[in-house]
């Protein structure tokens, strides 16, 4: 069986990898800019991006906001991975929506309890810039409410928290089209428990309680890993077991805060 191709964000990332590592870009350079590596490899911005990304989560570039991306100084620290041609695959798919259960319960929790009310405007300001992306299913993925979910992140005021959820974003954004879980005749019903779900989230963490913000977003996310797994099921799919991949990505992450703690 012929080996699969790699996609070209590994293809960019490994090649200024190779160079980190052959000493012709050396700690504390500047890489190019985007625009300069998409002309350089004749790629697209997204898979600059998603090249930049791998190589931030590998610890040998850093990014400057405001300046650009430069390599990393020191050696690489060991850090969260995912495999990026794998999570292209449904399973992975529904392994990361695992690992967000874990992660996001919690965090609206926190959230609730930790918020500033400014920041609970911003999260509902973005709940409605979800709600009104809502399109028709060919159009909108599983994951348009991303930024809306990265925004209560922020609020936990775990700064983990957020740098999870900032690097899943790239990696499960517009990968599966709703078209693909829902039948078009139940979009009106679906949008509706949709943003009935995102109101419990919201509506509890303004009143501040912990408790209510913890279960409705169980209950959204749930739902949502629910959906997935009725998607594999009706295709043949054989998922990864409810628990395995979710306790790996858990124990490698606080492995990752431990080890960055003791440097």
């Amino acid at each position: 069986m012929a080996r699969r191709r790699q996609s070209l964000s590994v293809e960019v990332a490994e090649d200024i990898k190779r160079k980190i590592q052959e000493g012709k870009l050396l700690p504390g350079a500047q890489l190019s800019t985007e625009a300069e590596l998409c002309e350089q490899y004749e790629v697209s911005r997204t898979v600059i991006r998603e090249a930049i990304v791998r190589l931030r989560s590998e610890g040998l570039a850093v990014s400057r906001q405001g300046v650009g991306v430069f390599v990393s100084n020191g050696s690489a620290a060991r850090r969260f991975e995912v495999d990026w041609d794998s999570i292209r695959t449904l399973p992975d798919t529904i392994a990361l929506l695992e690992l967000r259960l874990a992660i996001e319960v919690e965090g609206a929790a926190l959230c609730a309890t930790r918020c500033t009310k400014a920041e609970a405007r911003n999260i509902r300001q973005w709940m409605e810039k979800a709600n009104a992306q809502f399109k028709g299913l060919e159009e909108t993925k599983v994951h348009y409410d991303f930024d809306f979910h990265l925004a209560i992140a922020k609020g936990t005021k775990n700064p983990h928290f957020y740098r999870l959820m900032q690097f899943l974003k790239p990696i499960i954004v517009h990968r599966i089209k709703l078209s693909a879980l829902v039948k078009d005749k139940s979009k009106k019903d679906f949008e509706r428990i949709i943003q009935e779900e995102h109101e419990a989230i919201v509506a509890a963490i303004e009143a501040g309680d912990e408790r209510a913000a913890r279960d409705s977003m169980r209950t959204h996310l749930v739902n949502s890993l629910e959906r997935m797994r009725s998607l594999a099921s009706s295709l043949g799919i054989q998922g990864r077991g409810r628990s395995g991949a979710i306790d790996t990505a858990l124990r490698n992450f606080l492995e990752t805060i431990t080890v960055e703690a003791e440097a």
